[in-house]
């Protein structure tokens, strides 16, 4: 559903449409009767018809077309075209569930504007359908580590009130799944979770998304809170909302009314609101890129999602979940996950976070060597393969150094890997690299090497005075 139909018994009109779009980059197909309209549709649904309303040599005519497109692919958007415009024709078109109606000779600016306009609300439209259906996934937490603990323990406690809550984090964490977590365990539950991507709306357009828009020829046309009314809307990295919707949106959720785009009457919603970012917005407030009052507003009940690296326990669970989910869904094998690549992944670097975690373990199920348990060898490691297991190559920095400097910086590395990889739990990493807990306990402190509690887990760290050397 991502081309264009264009239907118009004019030979010349719509391959001069067809000429136009695909200079702006999109796809289409032409029809020239409704026959001709009708199998293009049955074979594949385009993302948006432009259709003339008089079709020669048609058993049915654009209205025709409309209602039995409006029946039977109600997403697909219709702009009706004529050069018999007149305004009983629109009204009739809009009624049936036309997008726009445009009268020939039309203005190209203007057919590119509605065309842009209809696509962004088709897409909008499949996007808020399709996490609907998969809500249910998209809210399954995983996980056991001291920080997960934490972060549930949170949210479990704000899914019994309907304050606002900001989940803050590095890109990747997980912010959205703990926002429908906490959605889909409120008493607003059988209500929508209407997510809005802050990033991806046109700022001029931001405002007919959220409050929709009305206007004589057209109509009532809701906007995203209204489609979130009795349930949750979500803000995705509300720091780039743009300063002028920042203030009507505060409004908002003042006193849960809006005026929709080109309306006089006010709408009243109800409506919980959840919001999500990884800028500093405080920081953003200074530089005036973000309203102070919103964000005190948003910030009721503030949770910060750790990142992977402050769970790293948690990673075997995360990469098992994954493998099953895409079993399920993708059909791609159902493999075990070696201890040896268990190990691999929770040392690795994952500036990603969970998101990357979860192409990676996709690549290797489409990549992977065969339906046995995933090798250490099949994990990827930035644009490189694991190394092999026989094989070490020492870094210049370590290869340049006397042996018992090397060896110091070797086992500095490897514990803090080790310790971090098991939660900052001392038992569990001295029974993994085979020493005594006392022994080890000597050992991290000839190192320098102390823990302390971050994002509710312990984590190791050099010493600053003597990481920069004695």
């Amino acid at each position: 559903m991502s081309d264009i139909l264009i239907v118009d018994d004019e030979r010349d009109i719509r391959e001069l449409i067809s000429d136009i779009l695909r200079d702006e980059g999109y796809q289409t197909r032409l029809a020239a009767n409704s026959d001709e309209c009708m199998q293009a549709i049955n074979s594949e649904p385009p993302g948006l018809i432009i259709l003339d309303i008089w079709l020669k040599d048609s058993r049915m005519d654009g209205i025709d077309i409309l209602k039995t497109v409006k029946r039977d692919n109600p997403d697909i958007p219709v702009v009706i075209i004529s050069g018999h415009g007149n305004i009983e024709i629109a009204v009739a078109a809009i009624k049936q569930g036309a997008y726009d109606f445009i009268e020939k000779p039309f203005n190209i600016d203007q057919l590119m504007v509605v065309i842009r306009r209809a696509m962004e609300a088709s897409r909008l439209r499949r996007e808020n359908a399709e996490l609907r259906r998969r809500e249910t996934a998209l809210s399954v937490m995983v996980g056991s580590s001291p920080a997960f603990r934490a972060l549930k323990s949170q949210l479990d406690k704000v899914t019994r009130s309907n304050s606002r809550v900001m989940l803050t984090g590095p890109a990747g964490v997980g912010k959205e799944t703990a926002a429908r977590y906490i959605h889909a365990h409120s008493n607003r539950a059988d209500g929508p979770f209407v997510s809005v991507a802050c990033a991806a709306i046109e700022p001029d357009r931001m405002e007919e998304v959220l409050f929709g828009r009305e206007s004589p020829d057209r109509g009532v046309e809701r906007g995203l809170l209204e489609e979130a009314h009795g349930g949750v809307l979500y803000f995705d990295e509300v720091a780039d909302m743009p300063l002028g919707t920042q203030s009507k949106i505060l409004r908002v959720l003042v006193d849960q009314t809006f005026t929709r785009v080109g309306g006089g009457d006010k709408v009243r919603v109800d409506v919980r609101v959840m919001s999500s970012t990884r800028a500093d917005l405080p920081r953003a407030i200074e530089d005036g890129r973000f309203r102070e009052e919103l964000y005190h507003r948003l910030n009721v009940v503030p949770i910060a999602v750790p990142s992977l690296e402050e769970r790293r326990e948690d990673i075997p669970e995360l990469a098992r979940h994954f493998i099953d989910e895409f079993h399920r869904t993708e059909g791609l094998p159902m493999r075990e996950l070696s201890d040896e690549a268990a190990a691999v992944l929770q040392t690795m670097s994952w500036p990603g976070n969970v998101r990357q975690l979860r192409n990676v373990v996709e690549r290797v199920l489409i990549l992977g060597e065969g339906t046995g348990p995933i090798t250490a060898r099949e994990i990827p490691r930035g644009d490189t393969e694991a190394e092999s297991d026989e094989e070490i190559t020492l870094s210049g920095a370590l290869a340049a150094l006397p042996l018992r400097e090397a060896r110091e910086m070797f086992e500095r590395a490897y514990l803090l890997t080790q310790i971090n990889r098991f939660g900052g739990n001392i038992s569990r990493t001295a029974n993994f690299v085979g020493m005594e807990r006392s022994a080890l306990h000597r050992k991290l402190k000839s190192l320098n090497i102390v823990t302390s509690n971050r994002a509710g887990a312990r984590v190791a760290r050099v010493e600053e005075a003597d990481a920069s050397g004695k």
